[in-house]
């Protein structure tokens, strides 16, 4: 009944369109005898034969400016993603698109008022895609018809896009999959619920320290201490920076950033994947776009410990050279808390995950600024830390661009509660650096000494229900100057116990804070 009812509404839509066009094409014929028969007319309907006249000639000139101002559709493109699939129609003009669903079979329909198809569709590579056939036909409006054969339930949403320096107006069809993952190999659920229950006791005594209750903080550590060891694997997600419609930055061989730095996240990945106690996601494994808001909720839905965004720079002159790292700067975490802090925005996924067991809504105003501060303040302690190992290994293979760990206000950085980096493997725009981002071998270097950076940073400092922390529990791969956060350790204790200032204690590791973590690991200087 509904797929008559969506036929019927469209046919009569149709109808009324050709109706409109019959009676451009009558006026049009009205014109032309009129201008034959005009000088018969009798002097005293002189007037209302000019008013006549004129009402003729607008509605021609209406019907023949409708007629040129049809739209072009010039290329088409597509591109799959695990949870979805985007097609993209560029266009010589804006188009009004009118998209429906039909049944039996599945299908997606997409009217264009006014258009022309000037585009062979079966250049169009629909593998691994929902949509399984493109089918194409002119209204009798004049109008472009296009269908979509799906063999997969969808959800369409679309949007429209003005010109820009590289591309003509555009109508953006985006097919979501109902249900799927937007990575290719979701986390698993028990790992899933573990890693959850860390957070939450984490929160739990971020929550404790915040309220100036210490000995609930020791409760809720001593209650997970008791529970068996999971010796869970770390979670780290790997972004391949822009792709699809986006191809970052290009270089003068016309190289482009999107497929470089995927090469490299790849590889990146593939080291973590092949060493025990860590696991990798890649927020996108293929050539598709994922907005930088999501790209931060896919590592918080995957139940990330580390995000590391992997960019090539650019800049216009091709002098500059060599590779950079960017963690979030202090007035981007301010910002960031700010928005978090707004009430539109104060949902479930506030800290630490996004189930419904670690909202904010039952604190106060005053403190879920100071949760956020804590939380938001130790996260950018471990970035900068991880930076730091990152650029070191970095600069081992690579002339840096900038010695220290830069900061900037990158939205893909400002995840609360994970810690993250962008790294610029080098300049796309240099000449020599271009080849270098092309080679397989160059590549793998680059991807180790990402790899090489955060693992050395979680090596120090275990997350405490992971296999790393485990095994240094058993004491294996202890170093000398490291000391392991034991329950009621206080900085100011750890300090005296070995003889060192509280200042060089936090100055060895990166510390802004007093606030130490069960089983974090200290580099003693």
């Amino acid at each position: 009944m509904l797929k008559e009812v969506q036929e019927t509404r469209h046919d009569v839509q149709s109808g009324l369109e050709s109706l409109w066009n019959l009676v451009v094409i009558l006026s049009h014929a009205a014109f032309l005898l009129l201008g034959r028969g005009v000088r018969a007319w009798p002097a005293k309907r002189k007037g209302a034969k000019h008013r006549w006249l004129a009402g003729l000639i607008s509605l021609f000139c209406l019907g023949a400016a409708a007629q040129a101002q049809a739209v072009e559709v010039d290329n088409m493109r597509l591109w799959s993603a695990p949870d979805h699939v985007r097609l993209v129609f560029d266009m010589s003009g804006p188009v009004n698109a009118n998209i429906f669903t039909l049944e039996g079979p599945d299908r997606v329909v997409i009217d264009l008022d006014s258009t022309e198809l000037d585009f062979d569709i079966d250049k169009l590579d629909l593998d691994d895609s929902a949509i399984s056939k493109v089918r194409t036909g002119v209204r009798e409006s004049g109008g472009l018809r296009v269908v979509l054969d799906v063999n997969r339930s969808v959800v369409p949403k679309s949007f429209t896009l003005p010109p820009n320096e590289q591309y003509s107006d555009r109508l953006v069809v985006d097919l979501d999959y109902p249900g799927a993952s937007a990575v290719k190999d979701p986390i698993d659920p028990i790992e899933a619920m573990i890693r959850d229950q860390e957070i939450a006791a984490q929160r739990a005594q971020t929550e404790a320290v915040a309220e100036g209750k210490p000995q609930e903080a020791e409760t809720v550590a001593s209650a997970v201490e008791a529970q068996p060891h999971p010796k869970r694997d770390i979670i780290i997600a790997v972004d391949a920076g822009h792709g699809g419609e986006d191809p970052g930055a290009t270089g003068p061989h016309n190289t482009q950033e999107k497929d470089v730095v995927l090469q490299i996240a790849r590889k990146v990945k593939q080291r973590f994947d092949q060493t025990p106690g860590f696991k990798a996601f890649l927020t996108r494994d293929g050539d598709y776009y994922v907005g930088l808001r999501q790209r931060t909720l896919i590592a918080r839905q995957q139940k990330a410990d580390f995000f590391v965004s992997v960019h090539a720079d650019a800049v216009r002159s091709s002098q500059p050279y060599g590779s950079s790292v960017y963690a979030l700067s202090q007035g981007g975490a301010t910002s960031e808390t700010a928005r978090w802090l707004a009430a539109s925005e104060n949902q479930s996924d506030l800290i630490g995950g996004v189930d419904g067991n670690l909202s904010l809504d039952d604190k106060d105003e005053v403190l879920r600024g100071v949760l956020l501060d804590l939380t938001m303040t130790a996260t950018m302690n471990d970035s900068l830390a991880t930076g730091g190992q990152v650029l070191d290994r970095l600069g081992r293979i690579n002339k840096l661009h900038k010695s220290s760990v830069e900061q900037a206000g990158f939205v893909v950085l400002k995840s609360p509660d994970i810690p993250s980096l962008l790294v610029e493997t080098g300049f796309i725009s240099n000449p020599r650096e271009e080849a270098q981002l092309k080679s397989s071998a160059h590549q793998a270097k680059l991807a180790q000494a990402i790899y090489d950076g955060i693992v050395a940073h979680f090596r120090q400092h275990p997350p405490p229900s992971s296999l790393l922390a485990w095994q240094r529990d058993q004491g294996r791969g202890s170093a000398g100057n490291e000391y392991r956060v034991q329950r009621g350790d206080s900085l100011s204790q750890v300090a005296a116990s070995h003889n060192i200032s509280m200042k060089a204690l936090k100055q060895a590791n990166g510390l802004d804070s007093d606030i130490l973590r069960v089983g974090q690991v200290l580099t003693i200087p």
